[in-house]
């Protein structure tokens, strides 16, 4: 269980910087900064910005994430 729930970890921050990089690239500097410390607004603006294979990766790797703390 362990391996699950560090996995989720891995892909859950690798969206999250994949996010804020591909905001950065929009020239989106402001949102791209605000959203590095506040993470739940990155994939409300990624989907918004058009990255939305990065934001569905973010939220499944959270969800994964969750329902591996709730199991163990």
């Amino acid at each position: 269980m362990a391996w699950c729930l560090a996995s989720s970890l891995v892909v859950f921050v690798a969206a999250h910087v994949a996010l804020v990089a591909g905001l950065a690239r929009r020239r989106a500097w402001g949102r791209a900064a605000v959203a590095l410390l506040v993470p739940p607004l990155a994939p409300w603006w990624g989907y918004r910005e058009g990255l939305r294979v990065a934001t569905i990766a973010w939220c499944a790797a959270l969800a994964l994430y969750a329902l591996g703390v709730a199991v163990a």
